[in-house]
Formats: C-alpha cells, structure tokens, sequence
C-alpha cells in the first residue's frame, strides 16, 4: 500500500508541477524589507487554480515580474544561478527535469514519467530545489542608531578631546546583491515566507551591524572633524546628513568591510540629536567666545568693551577712572580709541596761560606724584587680565607689552 500511495504522490505532483506559474512580490511587504522570496499567484481575480505544486519547482514557462527598485536572485539547488537587475517579466528556463513541463512543449513522456520516477525515490517529493528571491536594490530607511554613554573623539575645531552621546537614523542599500546573499544572509532568511528587515529587533544579523555602527560612531565624528574641507566644525554635521553619511560610511568600511565583504553602504544619516557632556560645553563656550571676538567683529566688540569701561570708570570714580583708562588704551592703541590725557603721558602739554594772568608771579609747581597706572608692572597685570579675558589678542597684548617696556 505504501508503494502505491508515493507511486500517486509522485505523479499527483509532476502532474501539479507542469502548470505555469505567475511570480511577484508578496502582499503587505514592509518598506524596510531587504530580502524575501517571490510567491506564487495561485489565483487572478478568482481564476486558475494550482494549490498543488511543490514550493521549490518552478515550471519552464512561468513568468516572473521584477518591479522598480528590486532585483532578481535565482538559485538552483542551493547555489545562485542568475540575477536580474531590471524591471520587467521573465521567463523561467531550466534544463532540470522537474521544471520541464508538457504546456511548455516538452513532450509528454519525459516530464511525466522520468521525473515521476525520480520523484518516486524520494517518496513523491521533488529532488530538486529552485527558488527566486527579490533584493531590494532602493534606499533602505528607518536604520536607527544610538549610543547610551558618551563616546569620546580628538576634534580639531576645539583642539581638545571631547565627548557626547548621539542618536540618529540612517540609509542603507545593496550595493552588490550576490555578494550580499552569498556573504551575510543567514540561511534561515533564504526559505519561503521569510523575510530579511534591517529593522527587525530579532533578526541577529541586523543588530549585528546595528553594533557595528556604534562601534563606528567615535572614528566617524573623528574624520568628520578633522577633515579641513568640512572646515573642521562640529557644528556642521546637523545640517550635512550626506557629508557625516560618508564619514561613517568610511568608519564603517574601515573597521568591518561592509561593502567588500556585504555588499552594504550607508548611504545617509539624520542626527537626530548631539548632547556633549560637561566639560565639552564649557570647551564649546570658550570656543564660540574666541570666535565672537576674531576679526572685524572682535574689534567691534573690544571697542564696545573698552567704551562701556569708559563710561563705569566716569560713573564710579570720576576723573581718576578716566585718566587710567586713558593711560591703558593710549599704550595699547585698542580700536582707535587711544585719547591722550592732559598732564599725562610724553605727548601731552599743558595749555597755554591767559594773557592777563601772564605777568602775576607764580610759584612754580610741586612735581605730582607718578600714578599707579603709571607702574609698568600696573600695566602689564592690566593687559594680561584682558588677554586672559578674550578682550584682546595676543598680538595685542604682545605690541602693549613692548610699548611699555619700551622695547
């Protein structure tokens, strides 16, 4: 009885197996889906009917419909037989037996029974195995990655060592679909009804790039920063998605080989956040200080400085403010606003008497006392605290110094 029964099996089955079949994409296809298996259209509007063929035949004759952005993996007993990049229908041809078919015009004695009796030695079931995948050749979205603690990066806009936590999202793309199959696909994804999601939390291979990623991370902000054509600032990779994209896509490829060894390549990147710990704020601060106070718009700002010191010195302690404020910006000649002072310093002589007072005796004089912001050690404190400041350069407070030491 069992003889007879795999003897039914396996002409129920080649006889099921010669129908041409319609292949495409699966229903409800999630958009982050990279890899998955075409599926059989069974029935078209509720006509024809094939409920009976094997998963892993697939009749000479069928056709397969490629839509845009995918490409097309053939595989034959296990081993990848052919691949189309280009949209359209093809037409499956196979010179293995189970795929020869009496619709297709191969006879009837040798579809039938050559491979009923080979399908009898393996107890009605096919000996062979054909499948067709679709690899999605599109950008994949929705990659997130995200580090819990800080990383910590050499950044040569604030030349200093620095550190943050960041989170993000990415793109990604399959850029070689052979390699990608043969080389990272586990082969669980490559059966029927799987599907292969970078997103998908349970899908090890993907949390194993995800780590990667991270990994990369600190090398990416690395290059990103010390790269002079990205004008070395941090600050630019919020609104340079594809510039960090390739920063990280690099890191990446430098640490574990993503497109050599994948087929893989970020494509690009959303930070969605950046948050430097403590110390690098404070750095951030005295960097964007220093910048304010560079160029034109640091001696705006030093002459604005040096006038409010005018007008608190005039309000606090009357002349006495004012002559040293004199005395500071007539050594330093800050902005323009050196002012000479009469009675005080080499260039200034006091004005001429009145005629009428002219010819009454006058004793001469007593000789003041030198001021204290006369003292040059006075002087140099002075200029020091406004270098250490940021109301100066050092090319300023270097022509004071010399100026009061005469040199």
């Amino acid at each position: 009885m069992g003889l007879i029964q795999a003897a039914v099996g396996a002409l129920g089955g080649t006889l099921a197996d010669q129908w041409k079949d319609f292949f495409t994409v699966p229903d409800g296809l999630a958009p982050t889906a990279a890899l998955f298996a075409a599926v059989k259209k069974e029935q078209n509007a509720g006509r024809g009917s094939n409920t009976k063929g094997s998963d892993d035949i697939i009749t000479n004759g069928s056709r397969i419909v490629v839509p845009e952005g995918y490409g097309l993996v053939l595989m034959e007993q296990g081993a990848i037989t052919g691949f189309a990049a280009e949209a359209g229908a093809y037409e499956w041809n196979s010179e293995d037996q189970n795929s020869q078919s009496i619709f297709a015009g191969d006879g009837i004695v040798s579809p039938l029974i050559k491979t009923s009796w080979e399908r009898f030695k393996f107890g009605g079931q096919p000996g062979a195995q054909q499948r067709a995948y679709f690899v999605t050749l599109k950008e994949l979205p929705n990659n997130r990655f995200g580090t819990q603690s800080e990383i910590y990066w050499d950044d040569a806009y604030m030349n200093a060592q620095v550190g943050a936590v960041t989170r993000g999202t990415y793109t990604l793309k399959i850029t070689d679909p052979i390699l990608f199959v043969k080389a990272w696909v586990p082969a669980t994804y490559l059966e029927p009804g799987k599907v292969f999601d970078f997103t998908d939390l349970d899908n090890d291979a993907a949390s194993q790039l995800f780590n990667e990623v991270v990994g990369s991370l600190a090398p990416a902000f690395s290059m990103y920063t010390n790269d002079p054509s990205k004008g070395n600032r941090i600050t630019k990779i919020q609104q340079d998605s594809v510039g960090f994209a390739q920063s990280l896509s690099a890191a990446v490829e430098q640490n574990y080989q993503w497109a050599t060894g994948r087929g893989l390549e970020i494509v690009a990147t959303a930070i969605i956040s950046i948050e430097y710990d403590e110390m690098t704020r404070e750095l951030l601060r005295n960097v964007q200080r220093a910048d304010a106070l560079s160029g034109a718009r640091g001696n705006s700002n030093l002459q604005a400085s040096v006038a409010s010191g005018f007008e608190a010195a005039g309000e606090n302690t009357g002349a006495a403010g004012l002559v040293g404020l004199g005395i500071a910006s007539s050594a330093t000649g800050l902005g323009g606003l050196q002012q000479p002072v009469p009675g005080i310093g080499g260039q200034s002589t006091p004005p001429p008497p009145p005629a009428a007072a002219a010819a009454a005796p006058v004793p001469p004089p007593a000789a003041p006392a030198a001021p204290a912001a006369d003292d040059p050690m006075a002087q140099l404190t002075k200029f020091k605290e406004m270098l250490d400041a940021g109301l100066i350069t050092q090319d300023d407070y270097d022509a004071a110094k010399n100026k009061v030491l005469g040199l």
